[in-house]
């Protein structure tokens, strides 16, 4: 795997404060990898978040294979955690967003696209890998792209032409004069806006959570030096405090992508007024 240049700085360098050199300060390189495979100037290569991406698929397929390959009436601790997962999906999002009956037949893709924005997100504290791959906003953007085509195609096919425009529009003729205002900004605000933010809503908070662990990180091997020994120490707790808060970033992150799917979803199906 490609390590990230800035912990090849600080750490195979030795270079820490009081030394003559600089702190070598996380950034936008610390989000490029040199292929694994292939050649990074053209579009054909493999790299570490590629790796993730299909490690992460594969773990997940793996785990509920496993769990309900030769599901029991009395499952054991791996069937009844996937179920645990499974259902907390389904009823605590999906049910209670679409509701029972419209929802029921989505319950797939939202659980898949929950446990993979999960698994993808977790791969930033788990050692070695040590990197998001959300952070990367070309895995945000096509999720968010498959969500986007999902809820429009609804849309039309649930009201046909003129009533899938009035429901992307908001048309309602009781706004009287500010319609022609209103329909203009709802427009611009579903089909242009929506997928953009929901893209980025998960990219930026995972870059930016990876940007502050990798920050802490560094200056912990960096002031270990003289004086800075103590200041080293309150680095090293702060990691270990944005890891814990990371955690539960991640986890966030995964359940606001899936309830915005729903919240989608559900606007697609439901009665125009």
């Amino acid at each position: 795997m490609s390590a990230d240049p800035t912990q090849v700085l600080a750490f195979e360098t030795d270079c820490h404060i009081f030394d003559g050199c600089g702190f070598p300060a996380p950034g936008l390189h610390s989000f490029l990898f040199e292929p694994l495979w292939g050649d990074g100037d053209s579009n054909l290569y493999f790299n570490k978040p590629m790796l993730l991406a299909l490690l992460g698929s594969i773990i997940i397929v793996g785990f509920f294979w496993a769990a309900f390959r030769k599901p029991k009436l009395v499952p054991g601790k791996l069937q009844m955690t996937a179920e645990a997962g499974y259902d907390f999906i389904r009823r605590g999002i999906v049910y209670e967003t679409i509701g029972k009956r419209e929802g029921e037949k989505y319950v797939p893709l939202v659980v898949s696209l929950f446990f993979f924005v999960w698994m993808m997100n977790l791969w930033s504290i788990i050692p070695v890998a040590q990197f998001p791959v959300t952070s990367i906003i070309a895995y945000p953007a096509v999720l968010a792209a498959i969500v986007y085509i999902l809820w429009v195609s609804l849309t039309f096919k649930r009201h046909g032409f003129v009533g899938a425009w009035k429901n992307i529009t908001g048309y309602d003729k009781s706004l009287g004069p500010v319609l022609p205002l209103a329909m203009l900004i709802e427009f611009f605000s579903n089909l242009l806006v929506r997928p953009f933010t929901h893209a980025v809503r998960l990219f930026a908070n995972m870059f930016a959570g990876h940007t502050l662990l990798l920050l802490f990180t560094i200056a912990s091997w960096y002031l270990l030096n003289g004086i800075g020994f103590a200041y080293a120490g309150v680095s090293f707790v702060m990691t270990i405090v944005m890891t814990a808060f990371e955690l539960f970033i991640q986890a966030l992150q995964a359940y606001v992508f899936v309830l915005l799917t729903c919240t989608y979803i559900q606007g697609a199906l439901a009665k125009h007024h």
